[in-house]
């Protein structure tokens, strides 16, 4: 399959509701991934010699569950790509905080299926039925962070489901406090909800600079917050529960209404949970994206209720690897998974042999 029509599968896919029957939905869902692994296997050399080291090829894998993960720090150290980096349109970089700052790379051959998988997912997770309100985004503009997913993702949400006057808060001196203010002091003497979405650690420098100034808000009935990314290399972070019960009372939104999405470069596809009215929040996906929780030296599942390290299946990731072992603990409960943090212990060295035989497997001859 080349890649038009790849993409026509995968933009039709999300664009439709799933089958209603749970048995359809994962044969429909089952049936793609295995047309992903196929392309990619065919048009990403290092992913390829992989999955042939594991004995993986699109003749024996016959499951989605049985495409080879990816450990996420090899983005690091290889290019894995179905299209040359060259003729990619957009590259997402990581963060660069661990392994010496080396910056793992997420290349793009279009962005239409990213934007597709954003646009649905946030439409269902975040916007509570409304099409479009006011939001302000507490994170730099695409300019400023060119190669950011999240600069990307905050501002495509602000493009399409913003209201007129929804805007960046953040630009080059940091955090625009009195264009908070005054967006928030509207906010509250209209009857809209308002949405105010951003890093984590944007968030938590908001709430220290409004205390500062002894400010708190009232948001209308239906506002929500959105925070994503945590506190990873951040000089300050709060317990999750001390994080949401700052929210709620700063800005009079409800923890139930205050959402945090789980995503990363690495992947195309985000996972939300349905508000922090209690911690741990329960994570989901949408239709196109499965979450398994593995011990991550045999890729098998664990039983639910154990911990293990979290594997993501993404479908819109077509053009990288579809399938990757991250380094986050987790437990799969009814629904989706709880999301434990970083791997420690026996699951952290784990992921870093994981790592060390793709890099072997996919660097040889």
């Amino acid at each position: 399959m080349d890649q038009e029509h790849i993409i026509a599968e995968l933009l039709a896919f999300i664009e439709a509701d799933p089958p209603s029957d749970p048995a359809a939905a994962d044969a429909a869902f089952e049936a793609l991934a295995l047309k992903v692994f196929a392309y990619q296997f065919q048009h990403n050399a290092p992913f390829a010699k992989f999955a042939r080291a594991r004995g993986k090829t699109p003749r024996t894998v016959k499951r989605w569950a049985d495409i080879p993960a990816v450990p996420i720090n090899a983005f690091k150290s290889l290019d894995l790509t179905c299209r040359p980096p060259e003729d990619c349109v957009a590259t997402f970089m990581t963060s660069g905080t661990t392994l010496g700052g080396v910056r793992g790379k997420s290349y793009h051959a279009t962005l239409s299926v990213y934007d597709a998988s954003m646009r649905r997912n946030f439409a269902q997770r975040f916007m509570g039925g409304q099409e479009r309100m006011p939001l302000g985004v507490l994170f730099p503009t695409p300019a400023l962070l060119p190669n950011s997913s999240l600069a990307h993702y905050l501002d495509l949400a602000r493009q399409h489901f913003g209201s007129p006057g929804s805007r960046h808060l953040i630009g080059p001196d940091g955090i625009d406090i009195d264009g908070l203010c005054q967006d928030l002091e509207r906010a509250e003497a209209s009857s809209a909800p308002y949405g105010l979405i951003g890093a984590s650690f944007s968030l938590v420098h908001a709430l220290d600079a409004l205390a500062t100034r002894g400010r708190r808000f009232r948001l209308p009935e239906g506002s929500r917050i959105l925070d994503t990314g945590g506190f990873k290399g951040q000089s300050r972070e709060l317990e999750p529960d001390a994080f949401y019960d700052a929210l709620a009372m700063t800005f009079g939104v409800p923890r139930r209404r205050c959402i945090n999405m789980y995503g990363m470069t690495e992947l195309s596809t985000q996972f939300y949970d349905d508000g922090n009215a209690a911690c741990p929040s329960v994570k989901s996906g949408p239709h196109w994206i499965r979450a398994r929780v593995v011990d991550p030296l045999t890729g098998q599942s664990v039983p639910d209720g154990a911990t293990g390290v979290l594997a993501h299946t993404d479908l819109a990731h077509f053009n990288i690897v579809a399938t990757i072992l991250t380094e986050d603990a987790g437990i799969a409960v009814d629904g989706g998974f709880l999301l434990l943090g970083r791997a420690a212990g026996a699951a952290a060295a784990g992921c870093s042999m994981a790592v060390d035989a793709f890099l072997k497997a996919a660097s040889a001859a």
